[in-house]
């Protein structure tokens, strides 16, 4: 097949891009400094191409408190970004199956995180703004389904965790800065702080299992939204715990900040879809991916302890 991947040097997108290859595809990928796609003309470099699929892994935001700090940006630059690439797809690559990447954030904490809730009631509020634009570019890809019989399918991850995190500069998911943050106590004896009491939950899920999962659905799918995750979760301290001994560190020595952002206390999703649909799932144990994540960081600390 011919594919093109946007956000292709991204944790995700180089994961993907990777297996892409390995399959045999011949694999387009793009990034901000080949291809700056808030400009609509951005992808007309393409347009003599003809691709089977497109994979929109592109967005911009970071983990942490960034989405508090830029949701005007985020509004703009999304909606941007979105809006070219739906454009594009429908104008010069409507053969092609469109493979977008959705959100759990864009879930109403209250409701069940199951996919008929994925445009009811309101997402967290310091996630609001991305959440939304998450949403509308889920409503284009019904809108021109409906209208021009476009195939796409959008998949919803829980947290990816696994080896060859980028560290760009950008703030960190939660497991990646628990883990750098105790990985610097170890080695330079800093005092590790992780924001909130430490019952906030979260689920996991390796990033290669992604990968794996997400390249089934696409063959079996056609149009469809799927949720993508462990189906469980567990608290922050619990991830703390086991990174510390993995690394070496008494998980007595960490502090909690209640002080600080948290985001949701709890975000699980629902994978009954996911199961119906793929029912011999099988995902790596939770251990053994953070052994994984824990020895690469040893393996690369030096990058973490500069």
């Amino acid at each position: 097949m011919n594919i093109l991947v946007t956000g292709a040097t991204g944790f995700l997108g180089s994961v993907l891009c990777r297996e892409l290859e390995r399959q045999g595809h011949a694999v387009v990928g793009v990034c901000t400094r080949t291809c700056d796609l808030r400009r609509p003309e951005s992808l007309h470099q393409f347009n003599d191409r003809s691709f089977d699929r497109l994979f929109h892994l592109a967005a911009w935001t970071q983990a942490g408190d960034f989405c508090l700090h830029h949701s005007g940006e985020q509004w703009i630059i999304n909606q941007q970004i979105n809006t070219n690439v739906l454009a594009w797809w429908h104008e010069r690559q409507p053969q092609a199956e469109l493979v977008t990447i959705g959100s759990s954030c864009v879930y109403d904490p209250a409701l069940e995180l199951s996919e008929e809730n994925y445009l009811v009631g309101l997402p967290t509020e310091s996630l609001f703004t991305y959440a939304m634009t998450k949403r509308m570019m889920y409503a284009g890809c019904l809108a021109l389904r409906k209208q021009f019989g476009q195939r796409f399918l959008c998949v919803v991850p829980s947290t990816l965790y696994g080896p060859d995190y980028h560290t760009d500069g950008r703030q960190m998911h939660f497991i990646f800065d628990v883990i750098r943050k105790i990985v610097r106590a170890k080695f330079l004896g800093e005092t590790v702080t992780l924001w909130g009491d430490g019952q906030q939950r979260r689920e996991l899920i390796h990033v290669e299992d992604f990968v794996r999962l997400l390249l089934r659905l696409t063959e079996d799918c056609e149009f469809d939204l799927v949720n993508v995750g462990a189906g469980e979760e567990f608290p922050i301290r619990h991830f703390a715990e086991l990174a510390c001994g993995l690394i070496g560190y008494d998980p007595q020595q960490i502090q909690y900040d209640t002080t600080r952002y948290v985001g949701a206390t709890s975000k699980c999703l629902r994978i009954d879809r996911l199961k119906s649909l793929l029912p011999d799932l099988r995902l790596t144990p939770l251990e053994e991916g953070l052994k994984q994540t824990v020895n690469w960081f040893l393996a690369n600390k030096e990058r973490f302890l500069t």
